[in-house]
Formats: C-alpha cells, sequence, structure tokens
C-alpha cells in the first residue's frame, strides 16, 4: 500500500469538507507566503491568484483586529452577492480559504471549517 504525502492527507481532508457540507463549493491551504499548499479548486479558478488574495487578506484582517483592539483575528469573512469567501488561520503558517453558496447555511459552514482547520494544522506541521 503506498503511502499518502501530506498534500494528498489535506487534499484528502478538503474534499471530505466539501463532501460533508454541501454549501462548501472549493477550498485551498494557502502558505502566508501566498503559495498554494493544497486545493479542492474548480479548474475555472486560477490557484495563484487565490493563495495570493488569501494570503493579503489574512495579513490586513490580522492587522485591522489587531490596531482597533479586537484581539486575535479568527476568520475573515467576505459576502459578496454571488457566495462567501471565508479565511482561517490553519496554526501561524497557513490559511484555509473556503468558497461558499450564497445560500449557504453559514453556523453548519463554520463549524466544518473550524474542524477542517484544527485537522489541517496538524498536517501544516
Amino acid at each position: 500500500m503506498v503511502q499518502k504525502t501530506r498534500v494528498d492527507q489535506m487534499v484528502t481532508r478538503l474534499r471530505d469538507m466539501q463532501a460533508s457540507t454541501p454549501d462548501v463549493e472549493a477550498s485551498a491551504v494557502v502558505s502566508v507566503d501566498g503559495l498554494i499548499i493544497a486545493s479542492s479548486l474548480p479548474a475555472s479558478v486560477e490557484e495563484d491568484r487565490v493563495s495570493a488574495m488569501s494570503a493579503a487578506m489574512l495579513s490586513l484582517g490580522e492587522r485591522i483586529a489587531g490596531e482597533l483592539g479586537r484581539g486575535t483575528l479568527s476568520q475573515v469573512y467576505i459576502h459578496g452577492d454571488k457566495g462567501y469567501v471565508l479565511l482561517t488561520a490553519v496554526g501561524a503558517e497557513a490559511v484555509l480559504t473556503v468558497l461558499a453558496r450564497e445560500s449557504a447555511k453559514l453556523g453548519l459552514v463554520f463549524l466544518e471549517i473550524r474542524r477542517a482547520a484544527d485537522d489541517l494544522s496538524k498536517m501544516v506541521g
């Protein structure tokens, strides 16, 4: 039996999240430097753009939370007319980016994101 690589394990976890939460359309784990670590994104989405924007948004969110006395950043939440982009830190070195449908039940999505982020943080290192 072939041992799964760390990236393969992360991709499997992303796909499991999407399978258990149909409102999640796509997801990726991105380094804080803006590089894709693992993804389950549709072919129409450019991984490089997602990774760079995710890292920038997390960094900006952390600065805003700190400067405005809101404590440690938990999530960045973006709501557009076609759905949501949700970013959550995965340990100190990565970001979990999730694309969710406009009709998403956000409580369930947030719960699954937190579970996935906890699992992925053990894989990131």
